[in-house]
């Protein structure tokens, strides 16, 4: 599946010292001079196998909605067919669930052994994600995948335009869906795009799903496009090839990141590299991501506003990425520090890049998501693996393990969402090495 593999790296890394550390709550008087609330661990479990899941891409996926609802997926007690070699550190098939009302729910999937996997999940209750058919690209050895919706206890299949794959990546409240399906025209390229994970041998294309109909939403210019987010106002931002010339730098065609609205896709332009995409979007149409400069041999976060691509720079290193940004116009990312041997975590803020810092001398963080208050959730550790579950609010990164109050075995490895109450997403591990998707909710 492809999207599965982040937390049992960050697991493995934890487990190369085999001690965890779990560090109980300070007391009130000292709990980082009172600026940061306590939260009640809730394990959301597995679909009877070892192992649970929130998805990870290069965009950034909504596993927790302004409900309080987290979507996941987690290991069945099936052996999984397609991964004999135990690829990813899993054996067995995943069933994509919800968590809602203290009740979770298997999601289920496509008949068949297969997998299933949600990538988001919108405020009115609409998850979209994919599943595994059952069946097999007989042009790339891979099993089929489709785009999914649920919707209440339905499961709807959005089909292709007439390949042998598609992926749903975003659903907006209205029930509008974006994503990649493939077409029956044979492409040497579609490997190249950051959204879809897995092998195809066919034409990548941009589609709008609406009111049961799948819209191709076009290209750029060249063979292959994927639509990645869409907000409430029915803009859609994506990447999408802008020729068919492979560049000598990528061998590839030039991809630049686009935003579709009002029948029509635009080029957001680039960095003066030959690779740029998004990786969210927020209600008011600004879109952030990363973008290759001039030989692309490095790569910036960007922030595109009002018809304008901004290089929001670094941290006096190389790279930079920009993971998020909130309806205030504030983005977080990672960004490389002088030397480029490590990135920490960013806030960009008012025109000014401010460093985040790491949790105890971790070498590397990595922010993912900040909620309308300011609330900064990420990862910090071993440099694009990481070890803890990171808070950063007023000023301040902590620890969330340290937040955590007791009656748990699980310890807090990562945090990838918070919504605007203050409930986080994130990773568990278990004294076994066994991770767990878990739900951080405040309590004071």
């Amino acid at each position: 599946m492809k999207y599965k593999t982040s937390a049992c790296a960050v697991a493995a890394t934890v487990l190369v010292g085999s001690m965890i550390s779990v560090q109980l709550p300070a007391e009130d008087g000292e709990n980082q001079e009172g600026r940061h609330h306590h939260y009640r661990l809730i394990d959301l479990g597995t679909s009877g196998g070892p192992m649970g899941y929130f998805s990870s891409g290069p965009a950034q996926l909504r596993v927790l909605n302004q409900r309080g609802t987290p979507v996941g997926s987690s290991d069945t007690t099936t052996l999984d067919p397609y991964s004999p070699d135990c690829v990813g550190l899993d054996c067995y098939v995943t069933h994509a669930f919800k968590w809602e009302h203290d009740v979770r729910t298997d999601l289920g999937s496509l008949p068949g052994t297969t997998d299933s996997d949600p990538l988001w999940i919108s405020d009115s209750g609409l998850i979209v994600g994919l599943s595994e058919n059952g069946s097999v690209d007989p042009l790339t050895g891979f099993p089929e995948l489709r785009a999914i919706l649920w919707e209440g206890d339905r499961l709807v299949d959005l089909g292709t335009f007439g390949g042998n794959a598609s992926v749903a990546d975003a659903v907006n409240d209205w029930g509008q869906v974006v994503g990649g399906a493939l077409n029956a025209s044979p492409d040497r390229y579609a490997w190249a795009f950051p959204y879809t994970a897995f092998p195809a041998g066919q034409q990548w294309r941009a589609f709008l799903w609406q009111q049961g109909t799948m819209q191709d939403l076009g290209t750029l210019g060249g063979d292959d496009a994927v639509a990645a987010l869409v907000n409430n106002l029915g803009q859609v931002a994506g990447a999408s090839f802008t020729n068919t010339i492979p560049n000598a730098t990528t061998g590839y065609p030039t991809m630049d990141p686009f935003m579709w609205q009002n029948g029509k896709m635009h080029d957001l332009g680039s960095l003066g590299g030959t690779v740029g995409y998004p990786n969210a979007l927020n209600l008011w149409g600004q879109v952030v991501g990363q973008s290759n400069l001039a030989g692309d041999v490095t790569f910036h976060p960007f922030l595109w506003t009002d018809g304008v691509l901004r290089d929001l720079g670094t941290l006096g290193g190389n790279d930079g990425i920009a993971n998020w940004i909130n309806d205030a116009g504030d983005v977080v990312g990672r960004a490389d520090v002088s030397g480029s041997q490590t990135h920490h975590a960013f806030l960009w803020k008012n025109g000014a890049m401010q460093d985040l810092g790491t949790v105890d001398g971790d070498p590397c963080s990595t922010a993912y998501v900040e909620n309308i208050h300011g609330q900064v959730v990420g990862s910090s550790g071993v440099c694009f693996v990481g070890g803890h579950g990171f808070l950063w609010e007023r000023g301040s990164i902590v620890d969330l393990q340290s937040l955590v109050l007791p009656g748990s075995d699980l310890s807090v490895i990562e945090a990838v969402f918070i919504n605007d109450h203050g409930e986080i997403a994130g990773t568990g591990i278990r004294p076994n090495g066994d991770v767990h998707p878990i739900l951080l909710q405040p309590v004071d």
